[in-house]
């Protein structure tokens, strides 16, 4: 997956035709409650991220949303809005054979008022506007979540990590790149009952969150968005969890519009682009907020900092 190039103009035409849609109109899988049969990640063997003759070499990356109820917003304004910031600003910088894969999780485990009934969906990695719109508008805002102070994101480290295939890594040594988005902390263990049951594996044992990024943090750098905009505003019991499993590449997100911006610029910086130039097209609030949000984070090169980039990989 992810042959196809990018076109501005397909995503254009697209973001126009959902002007005065509602969210449910745009994802079209909320009006039935039900997984479309490309995102269900029961008895997958591997997604995989290939070089082909449009993108020599590839790079994975992988962008996980929340999809419970307080988060449902973000994955609406990425396909009606942002889609193109992110492909654009990597394209413009140099990265161009990046192929993203969007997944989805909810809460897998019981709280009051039951588990979500779908809680990981996962897509495949594109390049195109039209594959990676097709995957997103087919993603199942289930709206669940809540009761409990935590969602699965673990179930994307443990997908990152155990049923993907990169070429990037594979065939050059270079990691991916894996995002996870939300409001709240993450589940501590997932039991090998709940892996049997969300990807149908025949055997499996019960795994920690820190055993999960392990796997994941072997094939990607990976990332933790808080959006700190909910109830969980500066919420330190969850920002401190998040930052005790990952260190320093916990990103602060202050604005939810901005998510874009974010994403493209770790990815860009990651691949040797300074910041100040990957920011140069924004405007001068989003550069400055996106600035300050990746001037604290381990971006995993030297000599980083706001007013020079990246001096050496």
């Amino acid at each position: 997956m992810g042959s196809s190039n990018y076109s501005q103009d397909a995503y254009s035409y697209f973001s126009r035709s959902t002007v005065g849609k509602s969210t449910a109109d745009v994802f079209t899988q909320t009006k039935t409650n039900t997984i479309a049969d490309t995102m269900t990640p029961k008895d997958i063997t591997f997604r995989e991220c290939r070089d082909s003759d449009n993108h020599p070499e590839s790079l994975a990356v992988i962008i996980d949303l929340d999809v419970t109820g307080s988060m449902g917003k973000i994955p609406d304004i990425i396909v009606r809005e942002k889609l193109d910031k992110i492909m654009s600003t990597l394209i413009d910088h140099g990265v161009k054979d990046a192929a993203v894969l969007f997944c989805a999780n909810g809460d897998h485990e019981w709280r009051r008022g039951g588990a979500d009934r779908f809680p990981f969906q996962v897509g495949q990695f594109e390049s195109g506007a039209d594959e990676l719109v097709k995957c997103l508008t087919s993603t199942l805002l289930e709206g669940g979540g809540g009761g409990n102070d935590v969602e699965s994101y673990c179930l994307a480290h443990l997908f990152a990590g155990k049923y993907t295939s990169i070429d990037c890594y594979e065939k050059r040594g270079k990691k991916g790149i894996l995002f996870t988005i939300g409001d709240e902390g993450n589940h501590t263990t997932l039991s090998a009952a709940s892996q049997k049951q969300i990807f149908g594996c025949a055997e499996a044992q019960d795994l920690t969150d820190k055993e999960m990024l392990a796997m994941a943090q072997r094939l990607y750098h990976v990332f933790h968005i808080h959006v700190n905009e909910t109830q969980y505003h500066d919420d330190q019991s969850v920002i401190g969890y998040w930052k005790n499993l990952l260190g320093e590449r916990v990103i602060i997100m202050e604005d939810y519009n901005m998510i874009a911006e974010i994403i493209a610029s770790t990815v860009a910086v990651l691949n040797g682009v300074s910041i100040d130039a990957v920011t140069s097209s924004f405007d001068s609030i989003t550069a400055g907020s996106v600035k300050t949000a990746l001037a604290k984070i381990d971006l995993g090169v030297s000599n980083y900092t706001q007013k020079t980039g990246v001096v050496a990989l």
